[in-house]
């Protein structure tokens, strides 16, 4: 683990590109690391940003970047030698228990924090999982090959799988295993668009499942200090990024309001149109 919140400089040890706009870097270095944590990323003269980790072995590690804004272009624009400096991981990550009917919902890049959990689950062995995973279209599914459990895939266009929500097969699921008398879902993770994650977790909610979910908001400092990415009464980096029903329902901001560079508090909508600038 890097202790101290000086960047250590690493060099990039392969690149690999999913989609025309997504593309994974791997680093062989070795950080302790539980599913659901971020790093933050330091591109010299450019800017520091959150990741999270995408993949993970004790001497390898990988950060899955959306090309959107200035940071994020470039950094998809690295290549093999480039160098960059981290610092973490920090937060919290997913609460893994021994329960056997686990729920996985991905929307887009969201596949990339839930990546690592389902790689520890499927070690284990312990779970039976439901695992849905929804993108604009079939070019942008992340990780085609690498799960050995079945997703069932959902796309915008219909160019791959169900054409829709990933919460219309989420609630679907729940319903055929209640009429079937099918054992239902233990625990349901979660990350994609907030949107999606908000309803996700009222799914839940009326069905009596616990959740947790992976929030995104602008991070600074990655350890609490600075407030940029409070929701609520919450500091997403320090108590999440991964929040549980319990605190969620408490959460006013969830679904609705985040804190633009400036501190000004915006509608989820304007700070989702702002960070892809």
């Amino acid at each position: 683990m890097i202790t101290d919140q000086k960047p250590v400089m690493v060099k990039v040890a392969a690149k690999q590109v999913h989609s025309p706009t997504f593309a994974s870097l791997y680093i062989d270095f070795s950080i302790d690391f539980k599913p659901g944590q971020f790093i933050m990323v330091w591109i010299p003269g450019v800017d520091e940003k959150p990741y999270t980790i995408s993949h993970h072995t004790p001497d390898r590690f990988a950060v899955t970047i959306e090309a959107k804004g200035r940071f994020s272009k470039k950094a998809v624009a690295l290549e093999q030698g480039d160098t960059i400096g981290i610092r973490g991981p920090f937060g919290n990550g997913f609460t893994i228990t021994p329960k056997t009917q686990i729920g996985i919902v991905a929307g887009g890049c969201g596949m990339a924090p839930l990546a690592p959990l389902v790689d520890r689950l499927e070690a284990e062995k312990n779970s039976e999982i439901l695992f849905i995973h929804g993108a604009r279209s079939r070019q942008f599914i992340l990780y085609p090959d690498r799960f050995s459990t079945l997703r069932q895939i959902c796309t915008d266009d219909g160019s791959q799988g169900h054409k829709g929500f990933v919460t219309d097969i989420l609630e679907q699921e729940i319903r055929t295993r209640k009429e079937a008398g099918m054992p239902g879902l233990d625990l349901v993770y979660t990350c994609g668009p907030e949107i999606m994650m908000h309803r996700v977790f009222h799914i839940c909610e009326e069905n009596q499942i616990p959740c947790q979910v992976s929030l995104e908001r602008y991070m600074r400092c990655g350890f609490g200090v600075c407030g940029a990415c409070v929701c609520g009464k919450q500091v997403v980096c320090k108590d999440g990024p991964v929040f549980g029903s319990q605190t969620l329902r408490t959460m006013e901001d969830f679904n609705t309001t985040a804190l633009l560079k400036s501190g000004q508090p915006v509608a989820l909508d304007q700070y989702a149109s702002w960070r892809c600038q």
